[in-house]
């Protein structure tokens, strides 16, 4: 049996065709997406170690997550394989108002994860668990796999780490704030997105919207906050970290390389706010290309953008 990463991250991955501005309506770059996979891939390209935990189908889509994964150092020994479910699959299109996406993941062998495969053991030995809302909201029997990961992990001392990410496609929005906020009372890294928690909550200004967060249970929020930058916030000390600027094409897993840095900066021994004002330089460098991974830049390319800043 491998030992335990230190982050270890659970959810769907998800195969991505994503259609560039500037070709034709009929030309997609095939990449790779689902946004823990994206963050447990970006935490390995800062220096962290970092597993996955989910179900592939039998299909050439989730061999080619298995050879990602390899290729990134990401570690992939507990990802089971479902013999008819397949793989899930995401198309991302650009227009004026930014990106938008479309999925057919109904089924998905992720969605069909069961509590009782999880590798407990595993979890257990990490430093860091890290799931997303995405994870719990794709079926019932994935929440539940949700809910038996973080019982491992806080009962062994494991700290938490959730993404409130908000997708009303797959649940609608009393579900979500149910499930959210009881996720939210047991994390004690959480990070969420400014627009999300402004749906989520009700709050508009992004202090009252921590000051929420930190009142149910986290005692670290990184509030990300888009083209505003982040607001990271401990029950003592809060720091606004203004945007970097870049020539910015497309956002799709920006948030989730913020997460993925953020959590390896932590691991690495930085304080939150240093950690946060990484994580925003990652973000940014991110969108400067098509994709969800392959423009996730490198811990050298990062501080060397952090040097000329």
């Amino acid at each position: 049996m491998p030992s335990s990463p230190a982050l270890v991250s659970l959810g769907e991955p998800m195969i991505e065709f994503n259609r560039p501005r500037d070709v034709d309506g009929r030309t997609w770059l095939q990449g790779f997406g689902g946004d823990t996979s994206n963050a447990a891939i970006a935490a390995a390209r800062q220096g962290a170690s970092a597993g996955y935990l989910s179900s592939l189908g039998e299909d050439w889509m989730g061999q080619a997550f298995l050879d990602l994964w390899r290729t990134e150092g990401v570690d992939a020994a507990h990802v089971r394989r479902h013999p008819t479910a397949p793989t899930g699959v995401y198309f991302v299109t650009h227009g004026e108002s930014g990106h938008r996406f479309d999925f057919l993941r109904k089924g998905s062998a992720a969605s069909l994860m069961e509590a009782r495969d999880l590798p407990v053991d595993y979890i257990a030995g990490a430093r860091i668990l890290h799931l997303s809302a995405i994870s719990q909201a794709i079926s019932a029997p994935a929440r539940r796999t949700c809910e038996a990961a973080i019982d491992a992990a806080r009962h062994a001392g494991a700290r938490v780490s959730y993404d409130t990410n908000l997708r009303l496609r797959l649940w609608d929005i009393d579900d979500a704030r149910r499930t959210i906020e009881a996720t939210v009372a047991r994390c004690e890294i959480l990070l969420p997105s400014l627009d999300d928690s402004r749906e989520l909550t009700g709050l508009r200004e992004a202090d009252a919207i921590v000051d929420h967060y930190l009142a149910r249970g986290p005692s670290l929020v990184a509030l990300k906050m888009g083209a505003e930058g982040a607001l990271i916030a401990t029950r003592d000390e809060r720091l606004a970290i203004g945007q970097h600027p870049v020539e910015a094409i497309d956002a799709t897993g920006a948030g989730d390389t913020f997460d993925g840095a953020f959590l390896a900066r932590l691991l690495a021994g930085d304080d939150p706010f240093a950690a946060g004002r990484y994580a925003n330089v990652a973000a940014a460098l991110k969108t400067r290309g098509y994709g969800a991974v392959a423009p996730i830049p490198r811990a050298a390319e990062v501080r060397a953008e952090m040097a000329r800043a």
